[in-house]
Formats: C-alpha cells, sequence, structure tokens
C-alpha cells in the first residue's frame, strides 16, 4: 500500500503476518538442509586429540618436569576451584571442591594439604599435594 507521501506503510497486522511468514521460511530453510552439514568435523593433523572424559590421558603439550597425569589433575582442580577463591585454606578448598561436585579423588587429595597454610593458587595447592610442576625457564 502506498501513500500520498510515497513512503510505504503497511500496519501492525500486517508486520505480524510478514513476520511469521518469514519465521516460517527460515525454519523450513533449516530443516531442509542434511545432517551432514551439522557433523563435527576432526581436527587437523597438526591439532591435538581431545580428551572425551576427565579419566582420559591429557592429549597436547605437556610442560617440562610434569606428565600428562599431572597436567589433567592440575587442570581439573583449577575447574572445579575456579578463580575467585584464592587465597584460600584447606577446608575452604575442601568445601569449594564439594560444592563444585569434584570428583571423590580430588576431594582426597585436598585433604592431605597441610592445615594451616594459606594457598595463592592451584599451582601452590598442586605442589603442595605432590603433583609435579613445569619446571621455570631461567
Amino acid at each position: 500500500m502506498v501513500m500520498e507521501h510515497g513512503t510505504d506503510k503497511t500496519g501492525p497486522a500486517r508486520d505480524d503476518v510478514m513476520k511469521k511468514q518469514l519465521r516460517g521460511q527460515l525454519t523450513a530453510e533449516r530443516s531442509l538442509r542434511t545432517d551432514e552439514e551439522h557433523e563435527l568435523q576432526p581436527a587437523g593433523e597438526d591439532q591435538p586429540v581431545a580428551a572425551w572424559s576427565p579419566e582420559s590421558d591429557f592429549r597436547g603439550g605437556t610442560p617440562s618436569g610434569m606428565s600428562e597425569r599431572d597436567v589433567g589433575l592440575r587442570s581439573e582442580l583449577a575447574q572445579h576451584l575456579g578463580r575467585s577463591l584464592y587465597p584460600a585454606d584447606k577446608y575452604t578448598i575442601i568445601e569449594t571442591l564439594r560444592r563444585n561436585n569434584a570428583p571423590d579423588r580430588l576431594i582426597a587429595m585436598a585433604e592431605r594439604l597441610p592445615a594451616h597454610e594459606r594457598f595463592g593458587n592451584v599451582q601452590s595447592i598442586a605442589e603442595a599435594v605432590g603433583i609435579a610442576t613445569e619446571h621455570r625457564r631461567a
């Protein structure tokens, strides 16, 4: 509908109809796509293989002085503790691990922490429970 002053207005009711039509067209186009378009592609040859579960080995580069297991444990600790915890004592660390549904093996490690020490980061926790940490470059 063209108005006297050369503007094209359709009104709110027509706008709603046009929105529904467009939404229907977009939905139909999405459903026509094959599932093959949505399948995940494997990583390139130069990419590390992703670990499928927390129990599997860490894949990728490991810092000097650490094993894949050490890297995986430290990473798991960091995931379950978060960043806003520090500095923290043994009991705060254990409570945070429990609240964040950490595996029992991580809680058991935290229970070995010295009772009267405060930890400034996950690195200091890892060192205190005997997880090997990387050697610093000089």
